[in-house]
């Protein structure tokens, strides 16, 4: 049985929106030493096996309450996303949807299944927006002579990453097995394109005009491959500030300074559990994670620990950017999040 969701608290009337600039103000209801402490431990030489940080972000209540950088950063800095590109994807697919131009049950027309034979043409957007087109894929950073995602992004797929991901055979019927894969993400990150225009310059006005300038997010820089495809799954470049504008972007349901730019329900379908991953105590919503927390918390998540996390309960956005040993798994990531969000209970 679904657990019910944490309502998403709206934004103040006396808080203006970040579509310009931050407003900025001391964090209220905190242990204050005990979050100092936390942030100092981390860009300190204790951070242990979370690594090094580039910059941790702290929205409470839609203002910037902790921000701070690692060497030779700073706001103006931009960082990769890594996978929390993915969640962006999940964003415009939810603007197409708003506008009329999809449906979530349609097929996903592909050149490498126009067989009608081909079980590959019943894969809907729902099955890749929740990871199960039933294809063959293995996500692993570390062997690259078994992963996927490395000859995708790195090796004989990285001119056109959708159609290497599209040719792989089917192992299961759709909709029936989930498998994490940032193969899936491309192939949708395609379809998307296919919408809204052709190549990348399409794509990418597409992008700035309905999502990133909406909420003054500017700094934000799309990646595509040589065949014109937003790599959705892993490479959106923005500074920390520009994160955590569309982690509140999520945190107000949808909603920017009076204007929806996402469906209704849209951001509740993103943070519903629909997955368990193995060996993890968070599983696996819409293109976005969900943690087992009594605050409803949800978050993007990228490789060596990027993350931007909503936490409805505490109207809280946290950003953290750096490198975290992929050798030393979630665990460090998990517990200093946890930290930080124990701060403000």
């Amino acid at each position: 049985m679904t657990e019910p969701l944490v309502p998403l608290p709206p934004q103040s009337g006396e808080v203006p929106w970040p579509s310009e600039r931050w407003p900025e103000g001391e964090a209220t209801d905190v242990h204050r030493a005990r979050l100092d402490a936390e942030v100092d431990r981390v860009f300190g030489p204790d951070a242990g096996d979370l690594g090094e940080s580039h910059a941790l972000l702290v929205v409470q209540g839609g203002r910037l309450v902790v921000e701070r950088y690692g060497t030779d950063l700073d706001a103006d800095s931009t960082l990769i996303s890594w996978s929390m590109a993915k969640s962006m994807l999940q964003a415009a697919v939810g603007i197409l949807l708003l506008d009329g131009k999809l449906s979530v049950v349609e097929p996903v027309a592909a050149p490498e299944w126009t067989d009608p034979d081909d079980p590959r043409h019943l894969i809907t957007v729902h099955d890749l927006l929740t990871m199960r087109p039933g294809l063959e894929w293995l996500e692993d950073y570390i062997d690259g002579e078994v992963s996927h995602v490395i000859e995708m992004l790195f090796g004989s797929g990285h001119k056109d990453v959708a159609s290497y991901a599209a040719a792989l055979p089917p192992v299961a019927p759709p909709g029936e097995r989930y498998v994490y894969s940032s193969g899936t993400s491309n192939i949708l990150a395609r379809f998307v394109g296919d919408r809204v225009g052709t190549g990348s310059d399409d794509t990418d006005a597409f992008l700035r005009r309905e999502l990133f300038d909406p909420i003054g997010m500017r700094s934000a820089t799309p990646k595509y491959d040589e065949a014109g495809t937003w790599v959705g799954s892993s490479y959106v470049y923005a500074t920390a500030r520009d994160f955590a504008r569309f982690g509140l972007l999520y945190l107000r349901d949808g909603v920017w300074d009076g204007q929806r730019l996402l469906p209704e329900g849209w951001v509740d379908r993103a943070r519903t559990r629909q997955a368990d991953e193995p060996d993890r105590l968070d599983g696996y919503g819409d293109h976005w994670w969900v943690y087992p927390c009594p605050y409803g918390s949800f978050r993007c998540s990228g490789y060596e620990g990027q993350a931007i996390v909503c936490v409805p309960g505490l109207d809280l956005v946290i950003v953290r950017l750096g490198k975290t040993p992929t050798e030393a798994g979630p665990d460090p990531l998990f517990l200093h999040l946890a930290e930080i969000v124990a701060c403000f209970t």
